[in-house]
């Protein structure tokens, strides 16, 4: 009973038989067990036969010459009656209840013959021996009742009932004391025949019902197993499969999984060499590393590309009782989209030449590498008046012209040569080495020569020309940076002297410098002053055309030179290691004027790269945000990836730390440096600003909207929010909306970088306005 409580079986089916209450399979089982193993019921009889006629021998009376065939033709009767039921016919709950019936009858008919020998026997025999004989026969006897009849409690209580309780009956009535207490004993003994049985039923009944339990988590883990999307090999300490799910094998090519059992990992990838998809050196490093981790216990994952171009990544965890877990999947899908995003964030999207960041890293790589001593040069080619063939054909016609330069220049890259799309019209050629300026002077002269002539672009017949600079320094004495600031004033030397030329930079160019370090100390005098001053570019909700928030940006007005570009002090405040006191400015005054704008409007704020070098960046946020009253969540710091890329460990616990003080994250430039996809997965950010460069070259083809239309993609489903940077035409805007529909836009459409207050009016502006109107209709206001 009180298994059956605890085991989760479907009462509904519960039948009531005698005391125990079991499933009706259950019960249907115990009733075809009535109808088997019968062999020893003509051997039972046989004996009860004899030892009947041993009596006659032994006392003459002529009753056991009846007791004797009767015996013997009982037990063969119900023999052949048991032996000759079809088992099959036992299917159900009602056919169970008819054959047991049945199984009484024929029980009961046995059970009277044997019970009225064993009477006759004790009460009526004489015969000591009679006695002896007939008590032990039918003691014997008994003892099967329970082995035999188990499956059926009525039929053990009436076998005892009808056999035991008339040899008890006949010893008390012998009418002495001691055959009576003797008979009285024997009582006790019918007890223990039902409780025997009853103890058989439910230790069989446990079995079947834990058979069925395992057999159900079989069921389960075996549907789990084979429904689930990767495959899953489980191996012992040896190696060797011992358990395989159905993907598994259509991954590795077998026709079941049970093929897969008792193979070793290693015979397993040699069958990917053998078919020629995995190749020996691939193969050699899978073994080594996943065999590792499975004896190690530790987990780790190996991603192998197969000679067909599928990808899967296969994982070894740590199992127990010495059994391993390798689980594998198929990724080709996600590495193909982390290939195009990788090779989006690394190489230009018109021309598909490495980008600025990436031209930068490699060609330090290059530098590092090799003989010091050598020589290296770096040159630079812009093409003159493009903006007029922008403005006059159009963007379409101006990308034609770049995608055909370098396709001119692409032809002379080589391993010792490496080009780039700068940016732009800019374009960026280094040598890993040369023999000498005169060497350089050649190869580059060549390589410019290569672009004069004209090109067809759009039905539009275009004479390409260019103007360039260029720089040869020893590897040891240069770095990247001065050497693109040297062709740049190699450039703009070959510019000033009408263009349509390149110019190899020289000592006397050094004046320019002299004039760098002179802005470098009015820089500084500027910061220390706090002479720089703050204005704000418009963030347009998409969806409203209203002003959402606004990006916080510097400029310096010198007191001899004018307005001068953020291109140019940016650059040098980094250089110069103030870059960080700029930041403290525009936070502060962002920070206050935002504070008196309406609520609905936030400031986003661009931190720079070694900001993130100390937790001094916590404080400089929390001191701005008190300072001024503003709520966090008011302000969005922006994060380059710079900044990811100098200690990435330490800037993500920093990010950390501001998102729990409430403020707004947003990875910067989304598109233009590395743009690794591990900082989308770790970083806690909540936006991503999206190049405008990308904008810029909407209308080249499919190629560049599918591009953009995949970072949205990756980003909503990573629950990000877009902004969009670059809009400037009305072209541009409309292909986003329908294509594209980003969170956010940004650009000289929407109106130029503003004052505080002009940013207040446009963000107190009840209606929408048209992205021309609202430009308009803020600069009256201010």
């Amino acid at each position: 009973m009180l298994l059956w409580h605890i085991l989760p079986v479907n009462r509904a089916h519960a039948v009531k038989n005698s005391k125990n209450s079991i499933p009706e399979d259950v019960y249907v089982g115990y009733i075809r067990s009535l109808f088997q193993d019968v062999g020893v019921l003509p051997v039972g009889a046989a004996c009860y036969g004899l030892i009947a006629l041993l009596l006659y021998y032994k006392t003459g009376q002529e009753a056991y010459l009846f007791f004797g065939p009767a015996m013997f033709i009982a037990g063969v009767w119900r023999y052949f009656k048991i032996t000759r039921v079809d088992h099959a016919l036992i299917s159900d709950y009602p056919s169970a209840l008819a054959w047991e019936a049945r199984y009484l009858w024929w029980g009961s008919l046995h059970g009277f013959v044997v019970g009225a020998f064993g009477f006759f026997a004790t009460a009526w025999s004489e015969d000591n021996f009679s006695e002896l004989a007939a008590v032990s026969a039918i003691l014997s006897g008994t003892i099967t009742i329970a082995g035999r009849n188990y499956g059926s409690h009525k039929m053990v209580s009436i076998l005892t009932l009808t056999i035991v309780f008339p040899m008890a009956l006949g010893l008390m009535l012998k009418g002495d004391f001691y055959h009576f207490v003797l008979g009285l004993f024997i009582a006790p003994f019918m007890l223990v025949v039902t409780k025997m049985a009853d103890l058989v039923r439910t230790v069989l009944f446990t079995a079947i019902s834990e058979e069925k339990r395992s057999t159900r988590l079989a069921q389960r883990f075996d549907r789990a197993l084979n429904t689930m999307h990767h495959g899953l090999l489980m191996l012992n300490n040896e190696e060797r499969v011992v358990v395989s799910n159905t993907q598994a094998a259509e991954m590795l090519g077998f026709k079941s999984s049970e093929q897969m059992l008792g193979r070793t990992l290693k015979s397993l990838l040699m069958r990917g060499v053998a078919s020629g998809l995995l190749s020996e050196r691939d193969y050699a490093y899978a073994e080594e590393q996943l065999s590792r981790a499975l004896r190690e216990g530790r987990n780790r994952k190996v991603l192998l590309r197969m000679t067909n171009g599928r990808h899967f990544e296969f994982a070894a965890r740590e199992g127990h009782d010495e059994v391993g877990v390798l689980t594998f999947e198929e990724v080709t899908s996600r590495v193909e989209a982390e290939e195009k995003i990788r090779f989006m964030a690394r190489y230009d999207s018109l021309t598909s030449l490495p980008n600025r960041a990436y031209f930068h890293e490699k060609v330090t790589e290059a530098m590092a590498a090799g003989d010091q001593d050598r020589l290296c040069g770096l040159g630079v080619l812009d093409l003159d008046d493009f903006k007029t063939v922008n403005d006059t054909l159009g963007h379409p016609v101006g990308d034609g012209l770049i995608y055909a330069v370098a396709e001119r220049l692409s032809a002379f890259e080589s391993p010792n040569v490496r080009i780039s799309r700068f940016g732009g019209d800019e374009f960026m050629i280094y040598f890993n080495r040369v023999a000498d300026e005169g060497e350089f002077s050649r190869q580059f002269e060549e390589i410019f020569a290569s672009l004069a002539g004209e090109v067809d672009v759009a039905g539009h017949a275009m004479r390409i020309q260019a103007s360039g600079g260029a720089v040869v320094v020893p590897v040891r004495s240069g770095d990247v940076d001065s050497m693109i600031v040297k062709a740049d004033l190699a450039l703009y030397r070959a510019k000033e002297l009408g263009k349509n030329a390149w110019s190899l930079f020289e000592t006397e160019m050094d004046v320019a410098f002299r004039n760098r370090q002179v802005m470098k100390a009015d820089l500084r005098n500027a910061i220390e002053a706090r002479n720089l001053r703050v204005v704000y570019q418009p963030i347009v909700d998409a969806a409203t055309m209203r002003v959402s928030s606004c990006e916080a940006l510097c400029r310096w007005d010198h007191p001899e030179l004018g307005l001068v570009s953020p291109a140019i002090f940016i650059p040098l405040a980094e250089e110069m290691g103030l870059i960080s006191e700029i930041s403290t400015i525009v936070l502060e005054a962002a920070c206050h004027e935002c504070a008196k704008w309406p609520e609905h409007v936030g400031v986003s704020v661009n931190l720079s790269a070694k900001d993130f070098r100390s937790d001094e960046v916590i404080g400089k946020v929390e001191r701005a945000l008190d300072g001024a009253g503003l709520k966090p969540d008011r302000l969005e710091i922006e994060v380059t990836e710079t900044a990811l890329l100098n200690d990435t460990e330490a800037t993500v616990r920093y990010i950390n730390t501001l998102k729990k003080l409430g403020v707004r994250i947003a990875l910067d430039d989304f598109g233009t440096g590395y743009s690794s996809l591990s900082y989308l997965h770790s970083l806690p950010l909540d936006k991503i600003k999206i190049d405008g460069s990308f904008v810029a070259n909407l209308k080249e083809g499919e190629r560049s909207l599918h591009l953009l239309q995949g970072v949205v993609d990756l980003s909503r489903k990573l629950g990000l929010a877009v902004t969009v940077e670059g809009v400037e035409r009305f072209d541009q805007l409309k292909l986003l909306e329908s294509a594209v529909k980003p969170d956010l836009l940004q650009g000289f459409l929407f109106g130029p970088a503003l004052t505080a207050s002009g940013i207040e009016t446009m963000a107190e502006m009840k209606q929408p306005y048209a992205p021309g109107q609202i430009a308009a209709k803020t600069r009256a206001s201010i």
